[in-house]
């Protein structure tokens, strides 16, 4: 199973967070983009692109932001961070 949080920020602070919780059998970066996918669709938003700033923060903590320019089109928000709060 794997949890991701998912939250939308503008001026540092919080205007959305949502909790997905993933029970797929599939491999993790698999359930990472599922998770994120859902994310999307929940708030209507479109997929953003993953940049190689954005693999290695994943890979090392667990977490990213992605920023506008990981958005095709423009956005109402600063970023969206996404985090895995449960893995297992």
């Amino acid at each position: 199973m794997l949890r991701l949080w998912g939250r939308l920020f503008r001026d540092n602070r919080l205007l959305k967070d949502i909790t997905i919780d993933n029970t797929e059998e599939d491999t993790r970066t698999h359930r990472i983009f599922h998770a994120l996918d859902e994310i999307c669709y929940a708030w209507d938003l479109g997929k953003p692109i993953w940049l190689e700033k954005n693999i290695r923060e994943f890979k090392r903590h667990n977490k990213t932001r992605f920023y506008s320019d990981s958005f095709i089109e423009d956005i109402d928000f600063d970023y969206l961070e996404i985090s895995i709060l449960e893995e297992y």
